[in-house]
């Protein structure tokens, strides 16, 4: 983390709105990408930004390191996603917007994208969170069991599973078409 931006954690821990607002215009973009992926429609992901810089904001005093601003965040906009599509009672589409919003290193050819994102859209919770944490934003075993406040092993075993569920997706789907 650079010093600018620990400065501006720390400003906005001591309650300083402007240094919060500003720091989440920096990573905005990250932010709006990753409720997307969880609520896969872009007024749902609005809802849940909304929703979870409000949460941060309540309670960004209890932040006790700036270094982990970030996944600290993320757990809020998981636990906001969560409540959104219990909301929604589920009903997640995927659509061309989804498959637009995927970033650039990870989009392949649309088909197999469009393929890709049902598959993992229809994974326990627990599973696509995983897998979401561990192959879109790089997180660690460690952060991920942090962010799903579950034990390591734990985590561990909700991507091998969430693996082994797209696989067989995978397969039957070759199986149906094939």
């Amino acid at each position: 983390m650079d010093l600018h931006n620990e400065k501006l954690i720390k400003k906005a821990i001591k309650g300083n709105k402007n240094a919060f607002e500003k720091l989440i215009k920096q990573h905005y973009e990250r932010i709006y990408r990753t409720a997307f992926l969880y609520v896969h429609n872009g007024e749902d992901a609005l809802d849940v930004v909304q929703e979870a810089t409000f949460q941060a904001f309540k309670s960004i005093h209890s932040l006790k390191h700036p270094e982990y601003f970030l996944t600290w965040f993320t757990r809020i906009i998981i636990r906001c996603s969560s409540r959104i599509l219990k909301r929604n009672n589920n009903n997640v589409f995927v659509t061309d917007e989804v498959i637009s919003n995927f970033p650039e290193r990870e989009r392949f050819d649309q088909d197999e994208s469009m393929s890709l994102l049902q598959a993992i859209h229809q994974l326990k919770h627990d599973y696509r969170s995983a897998i979401i944490l561990f192959y879109y934003f790089d997180y660690s075993i460690k952060t991920i069991s942090e962010l799903m406040e579950i034990p390591e092993g734990t985590a561990k075993t909700f991507l091998r599973r969430g693996k082994a569920e797209l696989k067989k997706i995978y397969k039957n789907e070759e199986e149906y078409y094939g």
